[in-house]
């Protein structure tokens, strides 16, 4: 395993573009838009990559025999020496490392819905990763429908920015609020002077924008969330972006909140839950 430098990134564009699935987070690393890391099996000719994203997502994509890589990989995932600080979710291409993981992980490669009765921090928790395709007709249909009534529904601001810390919010996304002002978008619904949801993207990359929403606890399950994606897909077809959305199997509300606003499922790709 090796740790690419930054100025090597280039050389994963290439093989990354192979990958047929929603890889925002993962470009955005390569690009530098943020501060990840990539670790490659070889400097000189590279195979088997990984790329981190801080939020806790990460990729790993390419050949699947290299045992060296693997043995690393074994012990990164299971934190055997306690040096990956945060909970994290990976995707894998191609879809050969799913018949690759029950033996390098054996019995410790387990369902997520399992573990919820053992709750073990030991293991791999499979769980499935849902991407999205936005039907920009099934959207125009209900459109009219998505109204937010006397809610004020405002362009996110740099304080707002700053005051959302816990969650999916738009600090975790994006180098600082500056960059977030410069190169992203967001709005958020003011309910009693407080930011009750906000709608943002998380990734851009050419033309396609990915949508990450946050609703405070206390203003969940009042549809705050539909009115300020709504207004984020607004932004996107307004400014010539494509939306994108992805969740996990097991987030219902993101899930169901995603076809509410015009998307349909087209893909589910294996995603591992690798614990601290």
């Amino acid at each position: 395993m090796i740790k690419m430098d930054e100025s090597q990134y280039g050389l994963v564009s290439g093989p990354l573009s192979e990958v047929p699935f929603n890889t925002l987070f993962a470009r955005t690393v390569v690009d530098q838009k943020i501060e990840g890391s990539i670790f490659i099996d070889d400097l000189h000719n590279p195979r088997t990559f990984l790329i981190r994203h801080p939020y806790g997502m990460s990729l790993l994509f390419g050949n699947t025999r290299n045992n060296d890589f693997n043995e690393w990989l074994r012990d990164y995932a299971l934190n055997t020496g306690k040096t990956r600080k945060i909970t994290e979710w990976l995707q894998t291409y191609p879809g050969s490392w799913d018949t690759v993981f029950p033996d390098l992980f054996g019995d410790r490669l387990v369902r997520s819905a399992d573990n919820k009765i053992r709750n073990a921090t030991d293991v791999i928790e499979l769980n499935t990763r849902i991407n999205f395709q936005f039907n920009k007709d099934a959207f125009d249909t209900i459109r009219k429908d998505i109204f937010p009534g006397n809610y004020e529904i405002i362009r996110t601001t740099e304080e707002i920015f700053n005051a959302l810390e816990e969650g999916v919010v738009p600090r975790h996304f994006w180098k600082d609020a500056g960059d977030f002002m410069t190169n992203s978008a967001g709005f958020t619904l003011i309910c009693d002077k407080k930011a009750a949801s906000t709608a943002f993207a998380s990734f851009i990359c050419g033309n396609q924008l990915e949508i990450g929403i946050q609703t405070a606890g206390e203003f969940r399950r009042m549809g705050f969330s539909r009115y300020t994606g709504a207004a984020m897909i607004n932004y996107c077809i307004e400014n010539g972006y494509e939306p994108v959305w992805s969740c996990r199997l097991e987030n219902t509300s993101s899930y169901k909140l995603a076809q509410k606003l015009g998307f349909e499922v087209v893909r589910e790709i294996p995603y591992y839950k690798l614990i601290m």
